[in-house]
């Protein structure tokens, strides 16, 4: 009886198909998770996040929860994860004219919340055919030809708006002007802006703040408005100051002068800068 002589040839061949079906297995898994994930992608888009509840806080005397739902374009129903809040928030912001700000936020796994802050005006805007009723946050609410609570807020002349049509936000054809507007009611949010009467634009060069009080405040040119207003606003507290109506006027880029009425004369362009703000009475000058 010959011996049977045993070869490798079948553990060879078994190896390869071994390896063979560990390629087409991870093959299927990773086609098997692909249509996992794909399901539930789809779930979530279709089935899942549905809003089934939109909340409108904040503070809107002018618009109801219904009127600032409808204008934000979001319905009930809508998928979370397809809203386009900040479309949503545009949308808000053109559609409804005395709304300031506007968040919308997902809040899972069924709400919408819409939270609006309201317009509050903040000055009056002359200009050659009309006036504009401007928000704190530079928005237009009203193009018309008559002065709006004058009494609580100031009129600004000069200004050139580029644009003035209601629900825009307010620009200048003069960036020089543009500039030291904005720095001017960047103040308005820390300060009473109910002491400026009126804001005089038309030369940028020399632009003029007329306070409240019987003061005029003659600052000169477009740059460092804040500081300059500051430095106004330290010398009206000065005892020296304080009652009597006049003029301040700007000497070099840190000093202020003030002269009574009755004995104003106008002041040179510029001075020798003092090492600290100081303050000239005209009648002991």
């Amino acid at each position: 009886m010959n011996d049977v002589e045993k070869t490798n040839i079948e553990r060879k061949n078994s190896g390869k198909r071994m390896r063979r079906r560990r390629r087409m297995m991870s093959i299927y898994a990773v086609i098997v998770i692909f249509l996992v994930v794909s399901v539930g992608i789809v779930v979530c888009f279709t089935f899942l996040f549905n809003a089934d509840e939109i909340i409108v806080s904040g503070e809107s005397l002018t618009y109801t929860s219904q009127q600032i739902v409808e204008a934000s374009g979001i319905k009930a129903g809508d998928n979370l994860l397809r809203l386009k809040c900040k479309s949503a928030e545009k949308n808000i912001l053109e559609e409804l004219r005395y709304v300031e700000t506007a968040t919308v936020e997902r809040d899972f796994p069924s709400t919408i919340r819409i939270n609006v802050t309201r317009c509050i005006p903040a000055y009056n805007i002359r200009y050659d055919t009309g006036v504009l009723l401007v928000s704190r946050k530079g928005k237009i609410l009203e193009n018309g030809t008559t002065y709006k609570d004058v009494e609580n807020i100031p009129v600004i002349y000069g200004f050139e708006p580029e644009i003035t049509e209601p629900g825009m936000q307010l620009s200048s054809k003069n960036s020089r002007k543009f500039e030291a507007f904005n720095q001017i009611i960047s103040r308005f949010d820390r300060d009473n802006n109910e002491q400026i009467a009126t804001i005089d634009l038309t030369n940028e060069y020399d632009i003029v703040v007329t306070y409240r009080n019987d003061l005029v405040f003659k600052m000169g040119n477009w740059n460092d408005v804040d500081y300059k207003l500051d430095l106004a606003q330290s010398v009206m507290n000065d005892e020296s100051i304080v009652g009597k109506s006049g003029t301040l006027v700007m000497v070099g880029t840190n000093q202020c002068s003030f002269r009574n009425n009755y004995n104003e004369r106008k002041e040179p362009a510029s001075a020798p800068a003092q090492e600290s703000p100081t303050v000239q009475d005209g009648n002991n000058a």
